[in-house]
């Protein structure tokens, strides 16, 4: 049996490919580009745009295979708002399209697919179990759950479907919008919150998400859906307090009227200046905490790594990339 993973080049992909290689799998990471990553050494990579169906098609799938669908458009970089449909759409729903219909031609059954949390909107009951009302507030997470529709769809044609949710992903390699954090913070600037900064933020390790992954396919492809987030995440306040305590900087927190910078951040957005996307900023001062129990109950998945101790190797990692420095995945603290 092969294990196919679109976007094997990317976060999570990169870490799967590592943890299925160390099960003895035979692994295909299919990608529109090949990095100088080490898990290459033992990997077929095949050069895929998942936007095209006849590039899917020519990646030759057979009825055993296992595939992993990782590749995405993100919310960084900030698009525009006319943009955002045609930016989130060809890779997210089209390219999942495209996988799912070569996967029925080949016979093959078997899919991971990774959606978003955003799919749930506003916070409508707390903490969110996977039943939570889904009501996206943009393209991104709007595409996603499109997916998931897709998915459902599918599951009913004897597809098995497993479903991940993750919080935002944080790990090595990757910074995304916490660069303008991690920048603020050394140049000992007031760190700004949406809000008192009393509620907390959830982040999910990128090798708890490729775990999460690993054990699906052990479990045998529950056609169910998985929130993944950390454990008892704190406060904001107290989050970014310890991350500019750690990094010596006379930064201090500012809280703000939440109701106040949303209404601007609407409106540098309605004149096509945004600086953040509406997904993250009309959620940043609710209870927005992912219940992950039912990944514990159905694949035996428990988390492992603290917001505070991620928040803190990306902060780490950031500081010695600025200096020319690299960070071994062995020395990351959140590990």
């Amino acid at each position: 049996m092969r294990h196919i993973i679109f976007g094997g080049d990317g976060f999570v992909g990169r870490h799967l490919a590592l943890k299925l290689i160390a099960d003895g799998k035979d692994v295909i990471v299919a990608d529109i580009v090949k990095s100088d990553l080490p898990h290459y050494r033992n990997v077929a990579f095949v050069h895929c745009d998942v936007t095209d169906p006849a590039a899917v098609a020519k990646l030759g799938m057979k009825a055993d295979d296992m595939v992993y669908n990782l590749s995405a458009k993100m919310l960084s970089p900030i698009q525009v708002r006319a943009k955002r449909h045609d930016f989130f759409y060809p890779v997210n729903y089209h390219g999942t399209v495209n996988i799912i219909e070569a996967m029925d031609k080949a016979g093959a059954s078997k899919l991971v697919h990774f959606t978003t949390d955003m799919i749930y909107g506003h916070t409508v009951t707390y903490p969110m179990t996977e039943d939570h009302p889904v009501s996206p507030l943009g393209e991104y997470g709007q595409s996603k759950l499109d997916t998931e529709v897709l998915a459902a769809e599918w599951r009913k044609r004897g597809m098995r479907i497993s479903l991940f949710r993750p919080r935002l992903i944080i790990g090595p390699g990757r910074l995304g919008i916490l660069e303008k954090l991690f920048k603020l913070i050394d140049m000992n600037l007031p760190v700004p919150m949406i809000g008192s900064g009393k509620n907390p933020y959830q982040f999910i390790s990128v090798f708890d998400c490729a775990e999460a992954a690993r054990l699906a396919y052990e479990a045998g492809l529950p056609n169910e859906a998985y929130n993944l987030g950390s454990l008892n995440p704190p406060p904001v306040r107290k989050l970014l307090g310890d991350l500019v305590k750690h990094a010596g900087s006379r930064s201090f927190l500012l809280p703000t009227p939440g109701w106040a910078v949303k209404r601007t951040l609407d409106l540098l957005d309605a004149v096509n200046m945004p600086i953040m996307d509406p997904e993250q900023y009309l959620i940043a001062d609710e209870m927005c905490v992912l219940d992950v129990s039912k990944g514990e109950r159905d694949l035996g998945w428990v988390p492992q790594y603290r917001d505070e101790d991620m928040l803190i190797a990306a902060y780490d990692e950031y500081r010695a990339k600025k200096a020319g420095q690299s960070l071994g995945a062995h020395q990351i603290a959140a590990e």
